[in-house]
This record gives C-alpha cells, structure tokens and sequence, in this order.
C-alpha cells in the first residue's frame, strides 16, 4: 500500500531535495506541499525557483501549493517530511503532531528533547520508540522524529562502526569543510566565500558535540543515556557546493590502528531500506580521498566515504564525507520516513 505524504517547506533548498527524492518513491506518494503565505494557492512549478540538478517532476510541478497548517493538508495524509527554518518549525510542528500526524523532520529545533528520537536508522534505529514515551507525554496521536545535523550525519556513523567493533571510544577531535549548499541558496554571498574559507559557522560546533553522543546513546525502553565520549568540533565553511568533508581525530580506551578502523567500518551492517546504501560507508585506501566533487555521489548521496587513516598524536586520524543536502538533510529524512513505515507507525 502507497503511503499519501506532505512536505511542509517544500519550496525551500531541503524542500526541493525532498520532492526530488519522493516523487518517485515507490512506497511514498506526494499528496501535500506547503510553503509560506505568500507562495500559497500557486503551482510548486511557479512558487518554488527550481535549483536542483534535474527537471521538476511534471507531476509534482502541477501541485498546488498550500499554506503550512495542518487544516490545509488532506486528512488522507500519514506522514509529513519538514525542512521548515527552526524558528517555524518550533511552532509549527508540535502542531501538526497534535493533529495526528506523523512527522519526519529535518528541522533542527527539539532534535535534543528529552522524549523525541534524533535517528539515523542505520546507528540507532531503536531510539525510534521514544515516539511511545512523547506519544504518552505529550498526549499526541501524531508523532515527531528528526534526524541530525548534516555534519553530524558525516561523521557519526564511523563512530558507530568503531563503537559496534567493541572500542571503547574517549575522545573525539573533528574539524568540519562544509559546502556552501549547507547554508541554503541566499546563506553565503559570492563575495564571502570565493577565494576564502570561513572558520566559523554560527550554531554548528554545538550541534555536532551533543548530537552525537546522544545519537550514540543507549535506550532502556523508557529514557536515553547519552554516550560519554568527548566530542570538541570546529565547523569551516568552504568555497565546494555539495559535500561536507571532515577531518576526524578519535582516541580509543583500546589499541585502535587504521587497518582495524578500516576492518570496522567496512564491516558495519547497513539496513534493508529503500534509501539505505550498500556499503553504508565507502572506504577508500588513496590518502587523498574521499575528495567533495568525486565522491559525494557515492551510494546514490546516501553512503558516508571514508579514507586517509593513520596514525596520530592524538590516536586514530581518518576524513569521511558526506553528501550534505541528499544524505545529510532530505535523505535522512526519506530514510526515516521509511523506518517509521517498517516499524508499523504509520
């Protein structure tokens, strides 16, 4: 049975990842896109200014584009993919839970409460029910899940592979090149960022600290514990459109040599998803790779790459890198949508 699907935001960057992604998804069908006051009651061909790198679906590019409240999606719709700004998200999504959607979002506001999931299925796909304790909480019958920041997507499931082979891990040290397509179309002028690179990115180092350890963290069936390892980030924007490309230092209670990281990466299990990657990560031996512009399209934008292991000062040193806007942003939230259908809560 096709599963009916909304896409609240979807005339944005994230937004358009999303109707890319959906339109042809056999088990999701598009039934609802909505967007801000302003571009309601026109076709998405009219109110989204199409930027991604293939034609508009001609179906979709027909759809009428309707305001983002819950009295304006049909009530046929299950399941609600968000890429709204935090700021609209904040209100607007608790609304929609308690109308009885369920809700996939991209968005980052409330992806640290207590009682909402923050997943990426192939890491953590049993923190999914948490949605049990926010449903009994919150007096919902709708439901909220979020994936992460797109920089954390990057480097976090290599952790999970180090982790999942039994190292013990203490600390982690990453350093973040993030393509500009992070900060959507208007984010970084021309002027900024050609011939530069900016070493700061307001918000991101904090998102990638406790992200991850929660995300890493264990579910007893009624709370989160989140990991205790230490994660200090420093977040670069850089003049690349997609990818982000990180540089990470990991320093293990055990021995951990680059031929056993590569082994655990290699290793870690990927999960029978329709979006999910086979490898979900990509090892590479060359030093020099993964690189943005060769290997961001590794796994369809939906694995993570990873190479250039060796030895550190500070323990284990590898880059990995991830397509920002596919596996980094709209994916992980297709891919969540497809997990909250196999686990039956749709």
């Amino acid at each position: 049975m096709t599963v009916q699907v909304g896409i609240l935001g979807a005339t944005g960057a994230v937004g358009q990842r999303l109707v890319q992604l959906l339109a042809p998804h056999a088990d999701f069908e598009l039934a609802a896109l909505t967007a801000s006051s302003a571009s309601a009651g026109e076709l998405y061909r009219d109110a989204a200014k199409w930027r991604v790198d293939a034609p508009i679906p001609e179906h979709v590019a027909e759809m009428t584009v309707t305001e983002t409240d819950p009295e304006a999606v049909p009530d046929d719709v299950d399941l609600v993919f968000s890429s709204l700004p935090s700021s609209v998200g904040a209100e607007v999504e608790p609304a929609f839970c308690e109308a009885g959607y369920v809700l996939s979002s991209n968005s980052s506001n409330a992806r640290m409460a207590a009682d909402v999931p923050l997943v990426i299925p192939e890491v953590n796909a049993d923190h999914l029910d948490l949605l049990e304790v926010q449903r009994d909480e919150r007096g919902w019958d709708g439901a909220m899940v979020k994936n992460p920041n797109c920089s954390t997507i990057t480097f976090v499931p290599t952790l999970a592979a180090l982790a999942d082979a039994g190292y013990d891990l203490e600390r982690v040290h990453v350093a973040t090149l993030q393509a500009v397509s992070g900060a959507g179309y208007d984010g970084v002028s021309s002027m900024e960022i050609i011939d530069n690179a900016i070493p700061h990115i307001g918000g991101e180092e904090e998102k990638l600290e406790t992200e991850s350890r929660k995300l890493l963290g264990e579910f007893d069936g009624s709370s989160l514990t989140e990991h205790e390892v230490g994660v200090s980030a420093s977040c670069n924007r850089i003049p690349t459109i997609d990818g982000h490309l990180e540089n990470v230092w990991v320093e293990a209670a055990e021995e951990l040599t680059p031929a056993d990281a590569k082994a655990a990466m290699e290793a870690y299990p990927s999960l029978d998803l329709p979006s999910s990657p086979e490898p979900l990560i990509h090892v590479f031996d060359k030093p020099d790779r993964p690189q943005p512009r060769l290997d961001r399209t590794v796994g369809g934008g939906m694995a993570v790459a990873a190479g250039g292991f060796q030895e550190s000062t500070f323990g284990l040193q590898y880059n990995c890198l991830a397509h920002n806007t596919i596996r980094g942003a709209a994916g992980a939230s297709v891919l969540n949508g497809e997990l909250l259908l196999s686990e039956g809560y749709l």
